[in-house]
């Protein structure tokens, strides 16, 4: 979609063609329905709908639900490779007024548009308060509305810690065990100024995986990125544009200058192409599945300027479904401390309940990938080096955070970087 769209605002629904439509963008196995006010029954042979983005690990839990004949109705996942893709299908069909599935994943940079006034009575009001306490305090506030609307439920977080290529460190002479790699992040500058001295000691090699992706990680630890609390937009402040100049002087040596998730990211995983990436626990399946006999990746205990978290998802129930009582209690199902723990170890997510936290913690598992890697204790540790709040996520944080990486990705292809600087200023103002 196009970055200079106002997604979320409510029109009118369509006709039955456009949803047909819909029908085959989103996967749905049925359409029409009512307004969410007018339920209607499900049988055991019937079916709910789930559309979900990359990897939620929720397989096994779907399955176990769909065994179980005491279940009113079965469950059917949709996946969509990735965010950007889905939330593009989504923000069509609530552009249109067209039928969604019955529960949706919603990346959580999004969930801000989401929630804000004129947009989340598309979205069914799934408080509950027996579930009050469930989750990290932040990550449930992120999911409501300012009057107490609950239309998300946290499905995980994504405090992040840092990857690294353990095998190439050592062809550099770096420190390649983890517990002497954190030190070579412990804050931003020390991370540019190693990827410096790699890059000379292994020149086919680039230092990072994407200039987007230190971006992204940057962003993570600046209070207000690109809104002020009252919501108002404001880019050109200094601590934005001190990530934009840090970002594209170093990308030019340091970074492989591809777009993340693209084709070229996904081959750089196998033919030592950059070394070290921003790793939140989502970002662990994606190396392993990537990159499944390249035996040399490490995950370090540590984040440059101390804690940052990327990411962490919500489900929703699209308040134009036929069946949004029982959509509910499949987001309620998907999201208890026991689909949180099997999702953890499908998809290496971290959960966003507590009680599934407190259960991986007890268990202290390793992961061989990792050299054995303790990634639960890794993860609750960078979790605790977030500061709650930051960065603050407006209406408008996903759309500016897409035109952002699309200005560094610029000056990855040539362009001066006040020049796209520039450029970027402008498209904003056009939002």
């Amino acid at each position: 979609m196009s970055n200079n769209s106002k997604p979320w605002h409510r029109r009118p629904r369509t006709a039955l063609a456009a949803c047909a439509v819909a029908s085959l963008v989103l996967g749905l196995t049925a359409c029409g329905g009512g307004d969410g006010d007018e339920q209607s029954s499900l049988g055991k042979d019937d079916t709910l709908t789930i559309t979900t983005f990359s990897e939620f690990g929720y397989d096994e839990q779907i399955e176990k639900w769909n065994a179980d004949p005491e279940r009113p109705f079965k469950i059917k996942q949709t996946k969509i490779a990735e965010w950007d893709t889905w939330k593009e299908s989504m923000t069509k069909a609530l552009q249109a007024g067209t039928e969604l599935p019955d529960v949706i994943a919603v990346e959580g940079d999004a969930m801000a548009a989401l929630v804000a006034e004129g947009a989340n009575e598309q979205f069914a009001d799934i408080s509950d308060p027996e579930l009050d306490g469930r989750w990290v305090e932040y990550a449930y506030k992120a999911g409501q509305t300012t009057d107490g609307k609950q239309i998300g439920y946290p499905t995980d977080i994504g405090p992040e810690a840092m990857c690294y290529r353990a095998d190439l460190f050592e062809k550099a002479g770096l420190p390649s065990e983890p517990a002497d790699a954190a030190a070579l992040f412990k804050d931003w500058d020390t991370y540019y100024k190693t990827g410096e001295e790699f890059t000379k000691k292994v020149p086919k090699t680039k230092w990072y995986d994407a200039s987007g992706s230190v971006a992204q990680a940057m962003l993570n630890q600046v209070e207000f990125p690109f809104q002020t609390e009252d919501q108002k937009v404001n880019v050109e402040n200094d601590e934005l544009k001190a990530v934009y100049d840090t970002v594209t002087k170093y990308s030019p040596t340091l970074s492989t200058k591809v777009v993340q998730w693209g084709e070229d990211w996904q081959a750089n995983f196998t033919n030592d192409g950059f070394a070290t990436m921003p790793c939140p626990g989502w970002m662990f399946a994606n190396i392993k599945s990537s990159a499944p006999d390249v035996t040399g990746w490490r995950i370090a205990d540590a984040f440059p300027g101390g804690g940052g978290n990327w990411g962490g998802s919500f489900l929703a129930v699209p308040a134009s479904g036929a069946h949004t009582e029982e959509a509910q209690e499949v987001a309620n199902y998907l999201t208890n401390a026991e689909s949180q723990v099997s999702a953890s170890k499908a998809a290496g997510n971290f959960p966003g309940n507590l009680e599934a936290q407190t259960t991986l913690q007890s268990e202290n598992a390793e992961d061989p990938y990792f050299g054995n890697a303790k990634t639960t204790e890794i993860l609750t540790n960078r979790a605790a080096a977030v500061t709650p709040g930051v960065p603050f996520k407006g209406d408008k944080y996903s759309d500016v955070l897409g035109l952002f990486q699309t200005a560094i990705q610029r000056v990855d292809e040539g362009e001066d970087p006040e020049t796209s600087w520039t450029t970027f200023v402008g498209a904003v103002g056009n939002l």
